[in-house]
């Protein structure tokens, strides 16, 4: 579970002080798909890297899975991101001279998992976002929804129980938005994999269970997204 207490985010801008974040308390139990809804300067991706231990609250608590993050030091905080939590962000951040499935490796490479296993998971995650036949490819020969698509294979590769997204629709066209946005659902309900998507596109909602509002750096509605409560 993730949850956020009384967490303020202040920061320094020369003389002056911007608040990114005012009080915010919230919770994500697993295997939820929460979509966080707001405004160009809202506060949601700041919250966003909070919840993926990629900046520290100025003032409250992150909790994931029961573990203050505050508490942790340097090096546990990058063992926490490369064992639990997979990123994805609108800029693909695919290192241009490698190959799709060396891409995918890299973090395993991190990890010290040894050649042929890391081979062998990165082409299964390759099939699964379906790229197995284009695994040989570097980033310049795949289309902008095929690097995101790498980009999903590779946040999954230490198999993360946290999946963070931030507009990873964003640089991409309806239809291949649609496909990336079916992969990340897919492996929220077949995998149990904890989904926080921070998102200014309204029509992302319907891939949520939960949609949380944000603006000016405070939560004004949490709520069962309208899609959700529908089937039910």
């Amino acid at each position: 579970m993730i949850e956020l207490i009384d967490v303020y985010k202040v920061y320094k801008l020369g003389l002056h002080e911007v608040v990114a974040l005012r009080g915010i308390n919230l919770k994500i139990e697993d295997g939820e798909f929460v979509a966080i809804m707001g405004p160009s300067g809202s506060g949601k991706s700041t919250l966003l890297y909070l919840i993926g231990c990629l900046d520290k609250p100025t003032r409250g608590k992150v909790l994931i899975d029961g573990c203050d993050t505050s508490k942790l030091s340097d090096r546990e905080l990058t063992e926490l991101r490369r064992d639990k939590i997979g990123f994805i962000f609108q800029q693909y951040y695919l290192i241009p001279t490698l190959t799709a499935l060396e891409n995918v490796e890299l973090p395993m490479v991190f990890k010290g998992v040894p050649k042929a296993e890391r081979v062998k998971r990165a082409e299964e995650l390759l099939e699964i976002v379906g790229l197995g036949s284009k695994k040989d490819r570097k980033p310049r020969e795949l289309s902008g929804g095929e690097q995101q698509r790498v980009a999903i294979a590779r946040a999954l590769a230490n198999r993360p129980t946290i999946l963070l997204c931030d507009e990873p629709t964003g640089n991409l066209d309806t239809k291949s938005g649609e496909i990336v946005m079916n992969i990340i659902k897919r492996l929220n309900v077949e995998e149990g994999v904890t989904v926080v998507l921070v998102t200014h596109d309204p029509s992302l909602k319907a891939y949520a269970d939960r949609v949380v509002s944000i603006r000016d750096g405070v939560i004004y509605a949490d709520r069962v997204s309208f899609e959700k409560s529908e089937e039910s």
